[in-house]
């Protein structure tokens, strides 16, 4: 087709875009836009000229074309559709043209692409899945080359919808009706449901999960091995500093078998981006302190409400005498208090951990070395229950551990609102851990802590993948507790 062409008395070519067994596609000029603006036409060319099944393939040309007109109303991450008509027994489709480049291109420009920009990817496309899907419509061809970085924004563009492509291929069968004799899909990229002509939603999920490890490893479905005994493909050697949350949702997202994927897009969504889970579990990598055998000196706090405020002994504490006789008795009265409603120990043998209650309330907690998580710790009934926190100290080390163990996810959902706005996006803050290979813990210090606000300093040290070591500077930490989650949350992080 040459450049005067002017398809529908109307659509300009300006060049040839590509060409497959389909037909062609080409950049057009809209001359009947006052911008003239740039368009996708394409071309589709029924596999057989048989006119018997001609009106029949019309009629799913329409129909397929409504549902597009649909799509691209309903969702600016798919190109709209302007205009669709037959011209000399052949079909065409007008769409919005994306300027931007492919996933392909990306990749063979950048090579691999990190996480962070992998799961940005993940979780703005699943969305747009889930529209899709609720409109009953299969994409049926998602892979690199169908997915469109927008110039302008960096938004994922989902191209290349495959119904319209098994709609040329309709031919009569033996019983005089029309079925599609063509598969749609690309070989590696689409599963084995599909392959047989029965693509489900899960097939598009397949095929989504395959171009996520593309991105992550450079490799092509065609260049990576299957398990032998499960047929199960094989990939994570490629990307090993992957966290596992990801590789696990990839894992299951590209298993053989529907039943044991993503049902649909929403859940695959839910796993990626799952929602905070209430209170804080101590990892089992973290070793809990050494017992102690002596209750050490009560710290210095103000009793400015019947719950007293623990604090530091050298925090400035304002009347400091008063403050440090009513702390004392404070201390004295709970501890007898503790003393008295203990159970009575086995054996008085010195070398024997004596047992400790339940988590102590907030007043015990000017004892801020005697932590609440001791294994030998025993419930005991307290006829006031106050509120149990977890040790904000012990919640420190264990944010830190699963950083160290790449649990974004997690931790992210430890940080408040105001301390999310100062790390812009979850990409940024990936990004940034993703350069630091180790985070060791050096020190933890109480500095002061109530029942909403606990400040803490740490001394920590970074060591990056080019084995350089960073002492952070900003060593004072401010949590706050948040009731809904139960948990502590990180509010503010600044130099002493």
């Amino acid at each position: 087709m040459n450049k005067l062409t002017l398809l529908n008395n109307r659509y300009r070519i300006i060049r040839e875009l590509g060409s497959g067994g389909f037909g062609e596609t080409f950049i057009a000029e809209d001359t009947q836009m006052p911008s003239e603006r740039r368009c996708v036409v394409k071309q589709l060319k029924p596999v057989t000229a048989n006119p018997q099944i001609f009106q029949l393939i019309n009629e799913r040309f329409a129909r397929e074309a409504a549902i597009l007109e649909a799509l691209g109303e309903g969702n600016r991450q798919i190109p709209r559709l302007y205009a669709y008509f037959e011209e000399q027994s052949q079909f065409y489709l007008v769409q919005e043209w994306i300027e931007g480049e492919t996933l392909t291109n990306r990749v063979a420009n950048q090579g691999k692409l990190s996480e962070s920009s992998v799961r940005e990817i993940l979780l703005s496309l699943l969305p747009v899945l889930e529209f899709v899907h609720s409109q009953g419509m299969v994409h049926r061809d998602i892979k690199p080359d169908n997915i469109m970085l927008h110039r302008g924004d960096g938004i994922p563009i989902l191209i290349d919808f495959g119904a319209v492509k098994e709609t040329m291929g309709t031919v009569m069968n033996s019983s005089g009706n029309g079925n599609s004799s063509i598969v749609i899909g690309t070989p590696g990229f689409m599963p084995s449901e599909q392959a047989a002509g029965r693509p489900l939603f899960s097939s598009d999920l397949y095929s989504l999960g395959l171009t996520a490890i593309f991105l992550l490893t450079e490799k092509w479905p065609q260049e990576l091995q299957s398990d032998s005994r499960t047929g199960e493909i094989i990939w994570r050697q490629y990307a090993p500093r992957i966290s596992p949350g990801l590789a696990t949702v990839l894992d299951k997202v590209i298993m053989s078998h529907p039943r044991d994927r993503f049902h649909s897009a929403r859940e695959m969504l839910d796993a990626l981006n799952p929602s905070p889970l209430p209170g804080y579990a101590i990892p089992p990598t973290i070793s809990s302190p050494p017992p102690v055998h002596s209750v050490p000196p009560v710290s210095v706090g103000v009793a400015s409400t019947p719950t007293p405020l623990p604090v530091d002994q050298s925090s400035s504490l304002g009347d400091w005498q008063k403050a440090a006789i009513m702390g004392t008795i404070i201390g004295v009265f709970v501890f007898v208090g503790l003393w008295i409603s203990r159970p009575q120990p086995a054996t008085t043998s010195s070398n024997v951990i004596p047992t400790e209650p339940s988590p102590p309330p907030e007043a015990v907690n000017a004892v801020p070395e005697v932590e609440r998580n001791s294994p030998q710790a025993q419930p005991t009934p307290d006829p006031i229950r106050l509120i149990e926190q977890p040790n904000p100290k012990q919640f420190i080390r264990n944010h830190y551990a699963n950083l160290n163990q790449r649990q974004y996810d997690t931790t992210w959902s430890k940080l408040s609102p105001n301390f999310k706005s100062k790390a812009s996006t979850f990409a940024d803050y990936v990004d940034w851990w993703e350069s630091v290979a180790e985070i060791r813990v050096l020190s933890v210090r109480s500095i002061a802590q109530t029942e909403r606000e606990a400040i803490i300093d740490v001394q920590l040290q970074y060591l990056m993948h080019d084995g350089i070591i960073v002492n952070d500077p900003k060593s004072r930490i401010n949590l706050v507790w948040d009731n809904r989650q139960q948990t502590w949350l990180f509010e503010d992080k600044f130099e002493p």
